[in-house]
């Protein structure tokens, strides 16, 4: 699924992956994205590299940090 010997970094493509999910409704507004741990076990990268596609989503304003619980894909109606 992740082609490491592409031009593309791998944590841009997983924020791809994340951000077709979060566009095609499979991961819906108000809902977690899976944990780093889900994350880790399905694209089978480090952490920090997780972090860094996260961090791509957040930058973007699709999702935000619950303290505590995990992150969540924020609202539509939602806009900074």
């Amino acid at each position: 699924m992740i082609d490491r010997e592409g031009p593309v970094p791998p944590y841009r493509q997983i924020a791809e992956i994340l951000r077709q999910r979060i566009a095609s409704g499979k991961i819906p507004p108000g809902r977690r994205i899976p944990s780093l741990v889900e994350l880790e076990a399905e694209f089978q990268v480090a952490r920090d590299t997780l972090r860094k596609a996260v961090q791509v989503l957040k930058d973007e304003g699709l999702v935000e940090t619950v303290r505590g619980m995990g992150v969540y894909v924020k609202s539509a109606s939602v806009s900074e």
